[in-house]
């Protein structure tokens, strides 16, 4: 409740705050031996006008960070006219000291030619009223005033360092969150064109060897139909899925640049729970594409992303094989091994059966399919090959490690993305 009342004061109001808190302090006859005086003037009474502007050393404090510049100007002008005349002491003087440092830390940003410019008429400025201080009868000597102009440069600088340091993490999390977004509007790609290509590439399939039973065997149509009916739906919850995600990971203006990356993960655990491997092979059987399963090993508990990435390596060859071999004999084979699991899909090439639907070609891919699936099976430092095979046809095979180790990869390396 605090915090949240201090967040809404705004620059100003905070620092109104803390500079009213410290004025007593400051003021107190107690904080006079730490006061900062350069002249070593006599002290002379300080009446109505002493006391203005000995309240001017400290009160501008109030727009330290929101007018940096008119901050150091006030004060500035002030602490000279206190020394020149010979007002009294005061732990208000300190103020010189804070207002540098906030030019420093909280001044707009300059070209190098405007800061040169600025620090040679602060200088200047220096120099006239080291004059008119050594005028007045100052006992300082040359290297007294270098001394403490040293010492005003090196609150300056301490400013300046922390808004480097600040600059540099500003732009730390910058990156970071454009590349947390990068990776997730990669992962939602690869996801878009997994679900996607799938399921069209198998209505399309269906939708052509239904053309052709129209004609041969016009009892098979309404199957064919129902399959295609069937993976519009299928391709309808995956895709509202994606959307999900999609708008999840979106962020507004109002998000901090934590909060983003953190949005992302969040989307990124949305994605759905990949389907059975046989609801899979079912699918594409349906579709015309004669598949074979073969699962050997003891299925050990994994994570799902590991499920998800082995479910959409074996998707993708399915759709390569309705694409690009309708027809052709398709064997899916998943080895459940102890620390890793081993996915096979390899497609013949030779001539599909005569008496089986003759679906055309849907035309040579874009290779985007295979680059993604390597994306993703390195995440968890595994390796995907994809070789032409002899008599023409094609197979894709993955490793992908199962244990945690392979888990804690990718969510160290990606956010955990899946």
């Amino acid at each position: 409740m605090l915090t949240a009342r201090w967040d809404a004061l705004g620059v100003v109001g905070r620092d109104a705050v803390i500079t009213v808190l410290l004025a007593p302090v400051v003021f107190a006859p107690v904080t006079t031996p730490i006061s900062a005086q350069f002249g070593d003037l006599a002290e002379r009474p300080s009446g109505l006008p002493g006391m203005l502007v000995t309240a001017a050393l400290w009160l501008p404090l109030v727009v330290r960070r929101r007018w940096s510049g008119v901050c150091l100007t006030l004060v500035a002008g002030a602490f000279a006219v206190r020394e020149l005349v010979g007002y009294p002491q005061t732990g208000a003087s300190l103020g010189l000291y804070v207002a540098l440092y906030s030019v420093g830390a909280h001044g707009r940003s300059t070209d190098g030619t405007r800061r040169a410019l600025w620090i040679a008429a602060a200088t200047a400025s220096y120099v006239l009223f080291a004059l008119g201080l050594h005028g007045r009868g100052s006992p300082q000597k040359v290297p007294d005033f270098v001394l403490i102009y040293l010492i005003l440069v090196g609150c300056w600088a301490v400013g300046r360092v922390v808004r480097a340091r600040q600059d540099g993490e500003a732009e730390r999390r910058r990156l970071s969150v454009e590349a947390a977004t990068a990776r997730e509007r990669a992962r939602i790609a690869r996801e878009l064109h997994d679900v996607v290509t799938h399921h069209v590439t198998a209505m399309v399939v269906q939708a052509d060897a239904a053309q052709f039973l129209l004609a041969d065997a016009p009892e098979r149509v309404e199957t064919g139909l129902g399959a295609i009916s069937d993976s519009g739906r299928h391709a309808l919850t995956d895709l509202q899925h994606l959307l999900g995600v999609l708008k999840a990971s979106g962020g507004t203006p109002d998000d901090t640049a934590a909060d983003r990356p953190r949005a992302a993960t969040s989307a990124a655990d949305r994605t759905p729970e990949p389907g059975r491997l046989s609801d899979l092979v079912e699918q594409t059987r349906t579709a015309g594409q004669p598949v074979e399963l073969a699962e050997r090993g003891e299925r050990v508990p994994m994570a799902s992303a590991v499920e998800l990435a082995a479910y959409r390596v074996v998707q993708e060859s399915l759709t390569n094989a309705l694409k690009h071999a309708p027809g052709h004999r398709t064997l899916v084979q998943v080895h459940y091994g102890r620390h890793e699991l081993e996915v096979e899909v390899t497609t013949e090439g030779a001539p599909a059966t005569p008496n089986g639907p003759r679906i055309r070609p849907l035309g040579r891919g874009s290779g985007y399919g295979l680059i993604g699936l390597r994306e993703r099976v390195s995440v968890f430092g595994g390796e995907l090959s994809a070789d032409h095979m002899p008599d023409g046809g094609f197979s894709v095979r993955a490793r992908i490690p199962a244990g945690a180790k392979g888990a804690d990869r990718a969510r160290e390396g990606h956010g955990g993305q899946g």
